[in-house]
């Protein structure tokens, strides 16, 4: 990677051109006003269907649009794999988030992206998940992202920012680096 300069007056003109940094000076001047408001709430919802099938399902994702995904099981744990399964989907989110935070400060460092590809993987031992072995935690014991930017009108300290930037912005990746609790409810009914 070739490293050229990059006037800081340079890039203040590039921000005042980003259509990211013009929506994102609104949202601070309305998140500012009214911390609230910056408090949004994504969701997924799963309604059984087809409850006699115990390996396949359909997740709903957003509450307004109501998209739907047909879930499958690995075969790791003794399903057909037909369909993606839930770590692939926690993939997914990890990679889709991570490239959209990069396009989106891509666009407010006035970089020009030409090429992008977001891989992420997870590792588990299903050994866990199955109770063969107790001392095997349940969950993923890693993850991992690959990323090839391929970018113009840039310079390696700019692109290193872009990356670091991309990496404290990432929500996805923010959480499952730290991890949240999850809070549960039940309601639980027995038809005889």
């Amino acid at each position: 990677m070739q490293s050229q300069p990059f006037p800081s007056s340079n890039l203040q003109s590039k921000k005042k051109k980003s259509v990211v940094h013009q929506r994102h000076l609104t949202l601070h001047e309305e998140y500012q006003k009214n911390p609230i408001s910056a408090w949004i709430t994504d969701s997924a919802e799963v309604i059984g269907i087809n409850l006699q099938d115990p390996f396949r399902t359909t997740v709903s994702i957003n509450d307004k649009m109501k998209v739907p995904f047909k879930i499958g099981v690995h075969k790791a744990v003794g399903g057909d794999h037909d369909f993606p399964n839930p770590g692939d989907m926690l993939c997914a989110s990890l990679a889709s988030c991570f490239e959209s935070t990069l396009r989106m400060i891509s666009n407010k460092l006035g970089i020009e992206l030409l090429e992008t590809t977001i891989k992420a993987t997870a590792q588990v031992d299903v050994r866990g998940t199955l109770m063969i072995e107790r001392s095997v935690p349940v969950g993923f014991q890693s993850m991992h992202i690959d990323a090839l930017i391929v970018a113009k009108n840039t310079n390696e300290k700019l692109l290193n920012t872009l990356i670091k930037g991309a990496k404290r912005s990432c929500i996805v990746y923010q959480t499952i680096k730290k991890g949240i609790p999850i809070t549960l409810n039940t309601n639980v009914n027995i038809n005889n």
